[in-house]
């Protein structure tokens, strides 16, 4: 069998191949050179997971990789008609960043609870302030997005005592279908969004969703920006329709410092962290070789995206 070649769309640091030495030739390329390698790749390894490169430089026809792997969950950055309608494979980094997103939002859902941004400022402005913060133990919290990251965050807050429902696109055991979502918005302290970005998903969290939670509620984002309208977001917040919002990711990142979302009491804005904890990269970087050891074997590949609904499909 001839070596593979193994085309990196590049992002510093690179990415940790030495296993992979004399078992597959890598070469790399950025946006400006992607089109002109796609051709005479075996298989692409888009590491630089921000780019939309590959969606401007995907051939229509002709040779082209058999595999694609991003070291992202999402897949949207990528997918574009001519490979959805391919027989390329394309997986992702399921698994990698459940468990870290999870405790970011139970950071938040905590932070929220005892006025953490509220003490901070106090103590800058060196002000004694006693005040009564929430009991998380006995709220209610909705996850919107059932899979790997969806279902931790859900089982993070249950640990805390928070009464957790999951919302996926479809109803089953233990998940809600999306005709249940408005009436659990309505009775929800906590409400988390961490569905892919699909066609149903973009913009779901609008004007009328913000209106129809609680006074008292606080929304977190750490799914996709486009899932949330975000003057629609601003406006509840400011007019206080609901009590707050933290956003780890955005409609453009970075977030441009003019934008007025920095500026707006009652909202918590991280710059798209909450996956990334110390030794991330490595992690991203054993799993696609590990991927690769079952490619090259001709095994059945972990992580497989349906290319049409846009997201790895639950068991």
């Amino acid at each position: 069998m001839t070596t593979p070649t193994l085309l990196v769309l590049d992002a510093d640091p690179l990415p940790r191949l030495g296993r992979l030495i004399g078992r597959a030739r890598v070469e790399h390329a950025d946006a400006s050179t992607l089109a002109e390698r796609l051709p005479s790749a075996d298989v692409l390894l888009v590491w630089d997971f921000t780019s939309h490169a590959v969606r401007e430089a995907w051939p229509g026809e002709g040779p082209r990789p058999r595999w694609v792997h991003t070291a992202s969950a999402g897949v949207d950055h990528l997918l574009c008609p001519e490979l959805a309608a391919s027989d390329t494979v394309v997986t992702n980094a399921r698994g990698v960043f459940d468990r870290p997103i999870a405790e970011y939002v139970a950071a938040l859902v905590l932070a929220f609870a005892k006025d953490l941004p509220r003490t901070l400022d106090l103590q800058r402005e060196r002000t004694w302030r006693h005040r009564e913060s929430r009991r998380v133990a006995g709220t209610r919290a909705v996850v919107v997005g059932s899979g790997p990251i969806g279902r931790a965050i859900a089982g993070t807050l249950t640990a805390l005592g928070v009464k957790a429902a999951l919302v996926g696109r479809t109803a089953r055991a233990g998940v809600h279908g999306p005709d249940d979502l408005d009436r659990l918005l309505a009775r929800a302290d906590w409400v988390i969004a961490a569905a892919p970005l699909t066609e149903s998903t973009r913009g779901m969290f609008d004007a009328r969703r913000f209106g129809v939670m609680q006074p008292s509620a606080h929304f977190v984002n750490v799914g996709r920006g486009q899932l949330v309208v975000e003057d629609a977001l601003a406006e509840a917040v400011r007019r206080r329709w609901i009590a707050g919002a933290a956003l780890d990711v955005f409609e453009t990142e970075p977030l441009t410092p003019d934008s007025p979302l920095w500026r707006l009491p009652g909202l918590i804005v991280s710059p798209h962290m909450s996956g990334d904890t110390v030794g991330w990269r490595d992690e991203l970087g054993e799993q696609f070789v590990e991927l690769f050891e079952l490619w090259a074997a001709g095994r059945p590949l972990e992580n497989v995206v349906d290319k049409q609904r846009g997201y790895v499909p639950g068991h």
